[in-house]
């Protein structure tokens, strides 16, 4: 298979692009994204509904335009890889909570600047995780045996966080950070919400933004294992880029959803990594068994409520 193949037109690209663009205009000047405040779970949850709504929403009108140009068959096929992906995605996003918690805690991040790390966060999540999946795409369209790959980095990744689910990461003994405390200048007094400050006419970093930093990297490295994920289920880069920037839009609005309570999900990562695993699986079995994007569907989201319903029956109040 040469050259990159997507169910969508040139205008479809440019909507999505426009709408993910106005959304982040209006969260950042219309509804206070830039201004320092704690974000309350019920705003948290309120921003949650509002994105897994827009997708849902999306995916309806992505199968109802499909259904009037390609026939309903193909719309079908493609709104359900569309659904997979999406839920695949925020699944794995649930480990970005767990990780950003450490971060603001080792570096004691007051709450209400924390909304304003992730919000650039997010900023630059969506660029690295576009050129990301555009070069994922174009490798898998000209070299398919890619996948077989991606299935045995998933497995693996998946195995080993089994493995080392109960283990915590030095945060601030990162290669990342102690890299980026080597190359620029860092006043470590609290700044507030600032990112850069000017003492004596020199410019100097502050602990904000190398926590910014770190958030980053941390995507980065988070995304090599969700963008593998999602090419199981479709090699389309429209499905594969609008699901996972659907599931980064939420991301923010989930970790502040989730930090209060994430001690009570401490079975999630059990489920996340059997899902890494079952698709990994899915991937190598490839050449003689093709799991149905439907049965993937069901596979993730009974691993996912699973881990979820056992944890909160694990750490249930006693009457």
């Amino acid at each position: 298979m040469n050259g990159i193949e997507s169910i969508a037109s040139g205008p479809m690209w440019a909507g999505f692009i426009a709408f993910v663009l106005v959304m982040l205009a209006l969260d950042l000047w219309v509804f206070g994204g830039n201004k320092a405040h704690k974000v309350s779970a019920r705003e948290a949850g309120l921003w949650s509904l509002g994105w897994f709504s827009l997708a849902l929403l999306f995916n309806a009108g992505l199968w109802w335009h499909l259904q009037g140009t390609v026939g309903p068959e193909l719309a079908e096929q493609k709104s359900l890889e569309f659904l997979s992906g999406y839920l695949i995605e925020k699944a794995l996003s649930v480990d970005n909570v767990f990780i950003f918690l450490l971060i603001f805690s080792a570096f004691q991040v007051k709450p209400e600047y924390q909304r304003r790390v992730l919000i650039y966060g997010v900023l630059g999540a969506i660029v690295m995780r576009a050129i990301m999946i555009l070069a994922g795409a174009w490798v898998v369209s000209e070299f398919s045996w890619i996948l077989y790959v991606f299935g045995a980095f998933l497995l693996y990744t998946g195995l080993r966080m089994l493995k080392a689910v109960d283990e915590e990461p030095d945060v601030k003994n990162n290669a990342v950070l102690k890299l980026a405390r080597r190359m620029l200048p860092v006043s470590e007094a609290d700044h507030g919400e600032k990112f850069i400050v000017w003492k004596d006419g020199k410019r100097y970093v502050t602990p904000l933004l190398l926590v910014l930093i770190l958030i980053e990297a941390t995507d980065v490295i988070f995304a090599v294992d969700s963008i593998p994920a999602i090419f199981a289920i479709t090699n389309d880069p429209f499905i594969v880029f609008t699901s996972n920037l659907f599931a980064i839009l939420g991301l923010r609005a989930l970790y502040f959803l989730l930090a209060d309570v994430a001690s009570r999900f401490h079975l999630l990562k059990y489920g996340l990594a059997m899902v890494l695993c079952f698709i990994g699986a899915k991937m190598l079995l490839l050449p003689w068994f093709h799991v149905p994007v439907h049965i993937s569907l069901t596979v993730v989201v009974t691993l996912i409520t699973g881990s979820v319903v056992a944890s909160l029956y694990s750490t249930r109040r006693p009457k």
